[in-house]
C-alpha cells in the first residue's frame, strides 16, 4: 500500500545523517582533513540527489492517487495515441501466447524447453539433440543385428528403422528452419521493441503527471510571483511532454510494419510445415512398399528363414529399361506378376505439371524438383499411383505426385 508518510520519513533521514556526518570531529588529524571534506561532498550530492528523486516520485504518487480517487484532473492522450497502444498491448499479448504455444508444439518436453532457453540466454550453441524417431530406428537396427538380420522380422526391423531415421532427420530440419524463421523473429520482438515502448510509455505517464503536477501548482498561486513561476514550469512540462507524446507515438506506429514482417515469418513457418509433412508423407509411403513386398515374399514362402526381397529395380520403376528387360526384372522377384505386367508396358499421354516445393531425389531412379518450375509428367501403368515418372530436358526420374500441381 503507498505510504506517503513513509517517503516523507526516508528523505528526513537521509538528510539527517547527512548533517550527522558533517559533524563527526577529526581529532587533530588534519591529513585526513582534504578525503573528509570529499567525502562530505559527496555524500551531499548522493543525499541531495535521494531526496530530490523521492521527492519528484512523493509528488508524482500523490498525483496519481488523487486522479484515482477523483480528486484530480487528468490530462488525456490523443485519441489516435490511445488507439495505437492498444493495438501495441494486442499484439504483445497475443505474440507471446503464440510464441508459447508454437514452442510446445515443436518441443513437448518442458526439460527441453528450459534448457533451450538458458542456452539462449547465455549465448551459446544448442548442442545437436537426437530425435525420438530418429533414437527409435537407432534401436530398431541394433535389435536387428541382435537378433538376426536375416530373419524376416530382423530384416524388417532394418526397413523400418531407416525409414524412422529419415523421418527424424526430417523432423530435425523441420524444428530448426521454424526456430530460425519464426520464433527467433518473435522472440527478438518481445525482447527488443516491446521494451522499448514500455520504457518509452512509462517515460511518457511521468511527463504528464509532472504536466498535470504543473497545471494543479498554477491553479493553487495567488502571488503574481508565484503564478509566474508557476507558468514558466507548467510551460516546460508541456514542451517535456509533448516531446515524449511524438516519440512514443513514431514507435508505436512501427507496429504496422512489425506485423508485415510476422506475416513474412508466418509464411515461412506455414511452408515449412507443408514440406515436412510432403517429406514424412513421401517416406511413409516408401515404407508401405517396402512392407508390402516384405509381406509378399514372406507370405509365398514356407521357410521361416524367408527374408523380405530387394526393392523393384529402379530402372523399371522408372521406365528405362525395354520391356523385355523390365519383364526380366519383375519376373526374377516376383514371378506371379509377370502375367499382370505383359499387360501393363504401355505408358500413357503425357502432361504439364508445375513443382510446389523443392525435392531432393533419394536415389537414381527418382528426379529433383525445384519449386516453382514446369515438367512433363506420365504414368506407366502398373506404376504407383502417388509417383510420376517426370521429365525435364534429357533428364528423367520418378516424382512424388504431392509435390506437383498438374495443369490442363
Amino acid at each position: 500500500m503507498f505510504r506517503p508518510d513513509r517517503i516523507q520519513r526516508c528523505v528526513s533521514s537521509a538528510a539527517t545523517s547527512s548533517q550527522l556526518v558533517r559533524r563527526i570531529p577529526l581529532q587533530g588529524n588534519t591529513a585526513a582533513l582534504p578525503a573528509c571534506s570529499a567525502l562530505h561532498g559527496i555524500m551531499d550530492f548522493n543525499v541531495k540527489k535521494l531526496a530530490s528523486d523521492a521527492g519528484v516520485f512523493f509528488t508524482r504518487a500523490v498525483q496519481f492517487t488523487e486522479e484515482k480517487l477523483g480528486q484530480a484532473e487528468k490530462t488525456e492522450l490523443d485519441p489516435h495515441l490511445e488507439n495505437l497502444i492498444t493495438r501495441a498491448d494486442s499484439t504483445k499479448n497475443w505474440t507471446e501466447k503464440i510464441l508459447k504455444q508454437t514452442e510446445v508444439l515443436l518441443q513437448p518436453n518442458p526439460s527441453a524447453r528450459i534448457e533451450e532457453f538458458i542456452y539462449d540466454k547465455l549465448d551459446k550453441k544448442l548442442p545437436s539433440r537426437t530425435t525420438n524417431a530418429e533414437l527409435l530406428g537407432q534401436y530398431m537396427l541394433e535389435a536387428a543385428s541382435d537378433l538376426g538380420a536375416g530373419t524376416p522380422y530382423g530384416s524388417t526391423l532394418i526397413i523400418v528403422g531407416e525409414y524412422q531415421k529419415r523421418l527424424g532427420g526430417a523432423e530435425r530440419e523441420f524444428l530448426q528452419t521454424s526456430a530460425s524463421t519464426f520464433l527467433t523473429p518473435l522472440r527478438n520482438f518481445l525482447e527488443g521493441d516491446c521494451r522499448t515502448i514500455s520504457k518509452e510509455r512509462r517515460l511518457l505517464e511521468n511527463r504528464r503527471l509532472d504536466l498535470d503536477i504543473c497545471k494543479a501548482r498554477l491553479k493553487k498561486a495567488k502571488q503574481a510571483e508565484a503564478k509566474a513561476a508557476a507558468e514558466h514550469e507548467l510551460r516546460v512540462a508541456q514542451t517535456e511532454f509533448d516531446r515524449q507524446a511524438e516519440v512514443t507515438r513514431l514507435l508505436l506506429e512501427g507496429i504496422s510494419s512489425t506485423h508485415l514482417n510476422h506475416l513474412r515469418c508466418l509464411q515461412d513457418f506455414a511452408e515449412a510445415q507443408a514440406t515436412y509433412y510432403a517429406q514424412c508423407h513421401h517416406y511413409m509411403q516408401d515404407l508401405q512398399r517396402e512392407l508390402s513386398r516384405c509381406a509378399n515374399a514372406v507370405g509365398g514362402s514356407n521357410s521361416t528363414t524367408a527374408v523380405c526381397p530387394k526393392p523393384v529395380s529402379s530402372a523399371f520403376l522408372s521406365g528405362q529399361t525395354s520391356s523385355g528387360e523390365a519383364v526380366s526384372s519383375l519376373s526374377s522377384q516376383n514371378p506371379s506378376a509377370l502375367a499382370i505386367q505383359q499387360t501393363q508396358l504401355p505408358v500413357t499421354g503425357t502432361r504439364k505439371a508445375k513443382v510446389l516445393y523443392d525435392y531432393d531425389a533419394h536415389d537414381s531412379s527418382e528426379l529433383s524438383l525445384l519449386a516453382d518450375e514446369l515438367i512433363t509428367v506420365y504414368t506407366v501403368p502398373g506404376m504407383d499411383p502417388d509417383w510420376l515418372i517426370g521429365e525435364r530436358g534429357n533428364e528423367k526420374g520418378k516424382v512424388p505426385v504431392t509435390y506437383l500441381e498438374l495443369l490442363s
